[in-house]
């Protein structure tokens, strides 16, 4: 079949307006309420908090000062009393469990070590004391961790086992003479590692240990430990060390701990889902061991919520500034010989911060999703336990996505700023450095996806329960991409571009919101499927057959996670579109959303093309497309990222202030002047042409 040329689309200079650009505008007052969400209050009382300059990150301090600065800080947001809204009412909480998790996030645009140093107190320590204790451990610690008596660590992360914390090695054995458990950390792979407070601010700590007791190993719980005295001092032994100085994050003191023969009492066993009687008897609401490991861990899952909600807040902070930044410096003289061009307005700038844009809003659409099951989940309201290993997964499919983003567009910006992006003063260095650590703490990211891959197959599996296995072995084999064909009709969707040969229907059925969702759903259904069928019959291997098959797929079972987690972005972001009121608003948002699904698309082309979900034909098309979506975006960008509702208290960047268009004003006005005053030197180009012109008329005569 004979291919019809690329359509002139690329060619069209980036100052050519698109004819339905026009009547599309943004209604940023109303977009701004929207993206603030259910919790727009807490979002709000928290901003104004990190707008305070108390709060704010000084660049240049020591280490050592940076750390005091955050100590001092904590203490701040006590008699502020922005940090207690998860615990109970009658510790003076007030229950809000989502609403706590949006304004903490925030914290992030005034220093990201404040919100990780006070994420590590009332986050980590206090709700492992809220979530694993009972009523005697909330009245009797709580109090003290709420108002900072008590500052504490969340010491879990061994030096030898990060991610997988079932195989921690240190223990804690019940002694029932004593009636004490004995924690001892038995090498040095077992100190515990990486721990905020621990280095110096830590007065105790939710310790993770194996509990033994009667000559069996129950698994891991946490324990509450006493760790220094009243003048700082390690109790008896209890060391440790300084981690030193980091790659940021330096106003955390993360240090190392390990306990040698400590004796604990027995009621210090923060006990919800396992305790032992004074005989060494050990009981647990929950009988599996597995799932009674994984229902105390995902008590703690908040940490990724907020890692998720903090990521996204950073990204919007980085292209506030760029975008502001990109409409005021000119770079270039193309279409007039006075006024230099702004950068937003050339393709390439476009394609570097517009996608990052959009997917920076549907990263926001799914954190509120996110933020509402969580709430769901520890309000009671949805609290079963498949409402638990919901949010589990779903909390393990963004925070990988929103992290590895953020660090993107910090760079992305920085570098689209130029040399004024690589100053501190203008933040981009600086925040990338302080979140580089988001992507491998509160569970590395791959290991993290690993964890979604998984409960995908398992709900493949579920799907075919009861199918016959030779059936089930024939299909994920040889028609797992049929299937996908088959049950979303993309197969006529396709067939009719081939018969076409229209590259002007294959564009519109691309910006289709169901031809977009179909490619997404089905890539993520088909790769499920190709795993199912590579991964049967691994569990009735040998354990080291099964992981060898485990391992030999490890990178297909990343990119279907990723993929997922990509699909319930654009899901949560067309579903944002059908709240969103104004006209003009949608209209620019399904832009956005079309251009955020469309890239999605152009960065897995190859497997689009090679899985034969989209013609060569078609592939052709997307990316003139893209490109118009760029056009049509460009003119709304400062309204996209005004919305975000970041002021200069929260940006606190040179950049950002309006300082370089007046920096142009004045150079285009002293232009201008010149040239009126005739006084202006004449160009040696100039000068040259009008000798070449006057010799060729001196040869004619």
């Amino acid at each position: 079949m004979t291919q019809t040329a690329t359509r002139p689309e690329l060619s069209v200079p980036a100052t050519v307006a698109i004819q339905d650009n026009d009547a599309a505008v943004v209604d940023v007052a109303a977009l701004g309420e929207q993206l603030l969400g259910r919790w727009a209050a807490s979002r709000r009382t928290a901003r104004a908090l990190a707008g305070d300059p108390a709060v704010h990150k000084i660049e240049g301090l020591s280490s050592s000062e940076h750390r005091a600065r955050c100590l001092e800080q904590l203490h701040h947001l006590v008699k502020s009393k922005a940090v207690h809204r998860a615990f109970p009412e009658e510790l003076g909480g007030s229950d809000d469990h989502g609403g706590n998790i949006a304004g903490f996030e925030e914290l992030v645009v005034a220093d990201p070590s404040l919100q990780i140093k006070a994420g590590v107190q009332w986050g980590l320590f206090g709700a492992a004391v809220l979530h694993l204790g009972s009523e005697e451990h909330h009245r009797a610690w709580l109090p003290g961790i709420m108002n900072m008596d008590i500052p504490g660590c969340f010491a879990m992360t061994e030096t030898g086992h990060g991610s997988d914390v079932a195989s921690i090695a240190t223990t804690a054995t019940f002694d029932p003479d004593a009636d004490e458990f004995v924690l001892h950390t038995p090498f040095r792979a077992a100190w515990k590692d990486y721990i905020g407070n621990a280095a110096q601010d830590g007065r105790a700590a939710v310790v993770f240990a194996q509990l033994i007791t009667r000559g069996v190993n129950h698994g891991v719980h946490a324990f509450y430990v006493e760790l220094r005295d009243e003048l700082g001092n390690f109790l008896n032994g209890i060391g440790g060390e300084d981690d030193g100085l980091k790659g940021g994050l330096n106003g955390i003191d993360n240090g190392r701990l390990h306990f040698t023969q400590v004796r604990v009492p027995r009621t210090n066993l923060l006990n919800r889902y396992g305790n032992v009687a004074t005989d060494g008897t050990y009981t647990s609401p929950i009988d599996s061991p597995g799932r009674r490991f994984f229902t105390m861990l995902g008590t703690l899952v908040q940490g990724r919520v907020s890692l998720d909600g903090a990521a996204v807040a950073a990204s919007k902070l980085a292209l506030k500034t760029a975008i502001q930044y990109s409409v005021e410096r000119r770079q270039f003289t193309t279409a007039s010989e006075l006024s230099e061009e702004v950068l937003l307005d050339y393709q390439l700038h476009q394609r570097r911060l517009l996608p990052r844009l959009a997917a920076t809003y549907a990263a926001s659409f799914a954190h509120e999703e996110l933020l509402e099951k969580f709430d769901g989940v520890f309000s009671g309201e949805h609290d079963t336990d498949e409402d638990r290993q919901d949010l589990e997964t779903l909390a393990a499919a963004l925070k990988p996505l929103s992290t590895w983003l953020a660090l993107d567009t910090l760079q992305e910006c920085r570098e689209a700023c130029g040399g004024a992006g690589f100053l501190t003063e203008n933040r981009f260095t600086s925040l990338r450095a302080d979140l580089d650590v988001y992507t491998t703490f509160e569970g590395d990211n791959n290991v993290l996806l690993q964890l979604v891959a998984k409960r995908l197959l398992a709900d493949y599996a579920k799907e075919f329960q009861g199918v016959d296995f030779g059936v089930l072995a024939r299909f994920v084999v040889t028609q797992a991409a049929e299937r996908t064909l088959h049950r979303t009709g993309l197969r006529q969707v396709l067939q009719s571009v081939v018969d076409t040969g229209s590259e002007r229907k294959s564009a519109i059925a691309l910006r289709d919101e169901r031809t977009q969702h179909e490619l997404l759903c089905g890539r993520v259904d088909s790769m499920v499927g190709e795993l199912a069928g590579a991964l049967r019959g691994a569990r009735r291997l040998p354990p080291a057959d099964a992981a060898a098959v485990f391992n030999q797929h490890q990178q297909e079972l990343i990119q279907a996670a990723r993929a997922h987690a990509e699909l319930l972005q654009w899901e949560a972001f067309t579903a944002a579109l059908a709240n969103t009121l104004d006209a003009g608003t949608r209209q620019v948002l399904t832009w956005l959303r079309d251009l955020f699904g469309l890239c999605l698309i152009e960065e897995n082309l190859s497997w689009y093309l090679m899985n034969g979900r989209l013609s060569a034909q078609r592939a052709r098309t997307l990316g003139p497309y893209i490109n118009r979506l760029l056009l049509k975006i460009r003119p709304h960008a400062v309204d996209l990222v005004n919305a975000f509702g970041y002021g200069p208290e929260h940006l606190r960047a040179a950049i950002a202030t309006g300082a370089e268009q007046k920096r142009q004003d004045e150079a285009r006005e002293n232009a201008r002047a010149m040239r009126a005053s005739g006084h202006a030197p004449v160009d040696e180009k100039t000068v040259i042409l009008r000798k070449a012109e006057a010799d060729k008329r001196s040869q004619r005569a």
